[in-house]
């Protein structure tokens, strides 16, 4: 079988491709506009939506070859609502886009040992007893590999593709030239500012020395935990560019799904409590909830990976979103819309009526915004997604003029993919009731919960005071 392609690292080529996709889009456009003017409205109609679906699939195969950072710019796009595409196309342009993380086949070793040896320093045999040549996990910025240190230690060595910092700073450099084709495909979005916090998380993630960091603070902070591990950070043996960490072994999220009701719901109620607790206590912002992230260890524990794509928030922010969800389960209308309005999602507050913006959110949100037992499955999420983005949704118009401030893109790309693991996973629980213990301090209302807190209570897991109101 034949090697799978180098990462495209030439500045030149890679430019070309992104501006010969947003000159080509904008001339297309630029025509369909012009012929419009000699069609009915109907037919007008109907041809700017065949333009768009033809953009947004020139989008993921342009995107899709590349790897680095325009995979990734493919893979936050897909938590945004694209309302110029027709709505039957729309949910298979963002699928695609989602799984564009998927798509990237391991490099072959003899592409990665020059790399990992310059960043270590030395020989592999210096520094492991054991090295598999054979990746085990592989996405668009590096690959995983097993290995063993010289103490005996089982670890994993996650490391960069060749040439991979520099296509991706080329990309960085490039995503202004999307800005046409976003604000295209979603006319409401403040694209700019969007495209200015992806350029500053994806740059953060290729920095596997903040990384690092990040892993060690996570770590750190749910050491000990009753339900909840995360693989401990060898810095002597990391570099920015290579992040080694205990290897744990467990199950995979395929073999979760065939677990009975039970099991696969107190998993479910793991991640949940996982991804809105280290936002509570810690102000971060863990983007990336993908199933391949997570680990059922033997002895019951979740074990979460990757922490990449990331960000702190500030303490107000968060308030204030927390704010915003207790208004919005209080039925508080008013609440709601001040709310919105001081975290930026109204460009126009007067343009907005606080009933209706209360009513949306209360039907985007219904998952964890009402109390009582929910199974959640597949087929659920794709009709609550349809509803709180679709052209058919009420409040279709009134979303078109709103924005997503830069603070909570990460935010709600969180909410969005574990929204969608857990239906996947076909979880159940009483999301509202957990919901109210992280933007209400409600007490805890599990005996999951009551172990954590009473973890917490025997001072472990540092908590960020501020937050309590």
């Amino acid at each position: 079988m034949a090697d799978p392609p180098k990462v495209p690292t030439n500045r030149v080529g890679r430019t070309a491709r992104i501006s010969g996709l947003a000159a080509g889009q904008s001339l297309r456009w630029a025509a369909t506009n012009a012929a419009n003017r000699l069609r009915s409205e109907e037919d007008a109609q109907h041809a700017s939506e065949q333009r768009a679906i033809g953009l947004a699939d020139q989008i993921v195969d342009q995107l899709g070859k590349m790897k680095g950072a325009a995979m990734k710019i493919g893979q936050v796009l897909s938590t945004i609502d694209f309302e110029a595409i027709p709505e039957g196309e729309r949910e298979n342009f963002k699928a695609k886009l989602a799984q564009l993380r998927d798509d990237a086949p391991p490099q072959p070793f003899s592409r990665m040992r020059k790399l990992i040896e310059k960043e270590i320093g030395g020989k592999l045999a210096d520094s492991f007893a054991e090295f598999d040549e054979d990746a085990f996990a592989a996405a668009s910025i590096g690959q995983v590999h097993r290995a063993v240190t010289k103490d005996g230690r089982q670890v994993a060595v996650k490391v960069q593709y060749p040439g991979i910092a520099e296509a991706v700073e080329t990309d960085l450099r490039n995503m202004n030239l999307l800005l046409p084709l976003v604000r295209r495909l979603a006319p409401g979005l403040d694209a700019r500012a969007l495209l200015g916090e992806l350029r500053e998380r994806i740059a953060e993630e290729l920095d596997y020395e903040l990384e690092a960091q990040r892993h060690r603070e996570v770590e750190r902070h749910f050491r000990d935990h009753p339900f909840v591990v995360v693989p401990r950070v060898h810095t002597d043996l990391s570099s920015r560019r290579v992040l080694v960490t205990d290897y744990i072994d467990g199950v995979r999220f395929e073999l979760i799904k065939a677990l009975d009701d039970q099991e696969r719901d107190r998993v479910g109620e793991i991640l949940f409590r996982f991804f809105f607790g280290l936002l509570n206590r810690r102000l971060l912002v863990c983007g990336d909830p993908h199933p391949g992230n997570l680990l059922l260890c033997h002895d019951g524990r979740v074990c979460f990976l990757d922490f990449g794509l990331a960000r702190h928030l500030l303490p107000e922010y968060l308030e204030g979103e927390r704010a915003l969800a207790r208004a919005v389960q209080a039925g508080d209308a008013q609440g709601v819309h001040d709310g919105l309005s001081q975290l930026g999602y109204l460009p126009d507050p007067a343009a907005f009526e606080p009933d209706q913006v209360l009513d949306q959110l209360a039907t985007a949100g219904e998952w964890y915004f009402v109390s009582g037992f929910r199974r959640l499955d597949p087929d659920f999420i794709r009709v609550a997604m349809e509803i709180s983005g679709s052209p058919r949704s009420p409040h279709f118009e009134a979303m078109r003029r709103q924005t997503i401030p830069p603070e909570a893109l990460l935010l709600r790309r969180m909410e969005g993919l574990l929204f969608s693991v857990l239906g996947e996973l076909r979880a159940g629980g009483d999301w509202g009731e957990l919901a109210r213990e992280y933007f209400a301090q409600q007490p805890p209302s599990t005996p999951l919960g009551e172990a954590e807190a009473a973890w917490l209570g025997r001072g472990a897991g540092t908590t960020v005071g501020a937050l309590v109101p």
